[in-house]
């Protein structure tokens, strides 16, 4: 099945007189339980698109379609509700709230989508236990490493069961035990669920575990190919 949809897709950025094409014209089909990275050197346009199958940002020219829904004709709430029910999100720094322990980081995407406390407790402890913090669940991420935050994020990227999961340099302040551990869980996960995970990454560890691997270069796709992955 067909997630995501980018079509003859264009993006342009005007900084004063100066304007810059971080998209030239891109085509991009997603399916179903992939686990994509895109590569590419910085200026290459891969977060630029991550952005743009995140419905952060909208192309200047061209299609988008997520699940089947044609984002660049939604409006600001109508993307909002659909990043909600379709994705999830895995940053680089973490991006979890310091004053809430893990289990409540976790919680917090069920608690704004109006989900009810008793299956919210048992989704909760499901993934922790998914991503070896079980036992961590009532630590603040001060109390927790950096790979351990990282996992805290990627349980919660997953609570709501989203379609896509799109994660910017997920492993970029990771050591190289912690970012191969990451990496190790979100393989099984893709492997287990069939979530779709999308990366944009500089990273070997990550672009080792991608089954395929599209190569960005002055906002043109340069080369898509598939990996075993591992």
């Amino acid at each position: 099945m067909e997630v995501a949809n980018i079509s003859n897709v264009t993006r342009n950025f005007t900084i004063g007189k100066v304007e810059t094409r971080a998209l030239r014209g891109v085509d991009l089909k997603i399916n179903s339980g992939e686990f994509t990275a895109l590569v590419g050197p910085s200026g290459s346009g891969k977060t630029t698109l991550l952005q743009i199958i995140g419905c952060l940002d909208l192309p200047s020219t061209g299609a988008v379609h997520i699940n089947g829904q044609d984002v660049t004709k939604l409006n600001r709430n109508q993307r909002a509700d659909l990043r909600k029910s379709t994705l999830g999100f895995v940053f680089q720094f973490f991006a979890l709230i310091p004053t809430l322990n893990a289990y409540e980081n976790v919680e917090m995407p069920l608690l704004l989508s109006g989900s009810k406390n008793g299956s919210r407790k048992e989704r909760v402890m499901e993934l922790l236990d998914a991503v070896g913090l079980a036992d961590r669940a009532n630590h603040r991420p001060d109390q927790l490493s950096g790979g351990e935050q990282q996992r805290v994020a990627v349980a919660r990227a997953l609570i709501t069961r989203p379609l896509i999961v799109l994660a910017d340099e997920p492993t970029a302040n990771l050591d190289t035990d912690n970012g191969k551990q990451v990496m190790e869980i979100i393989s099984k996960l893709n492997k287990e669920t069939g979530v779709t995970f999308v990366f944009a990454t500089h990273d070997p560890r990550v672009i080792g575990y991608a089954g395929r691997v599209v190569t960005l270069r002055d906002g043109v796709i340069e080369k898509d190919s598939r990996t075993n992955g591992k």
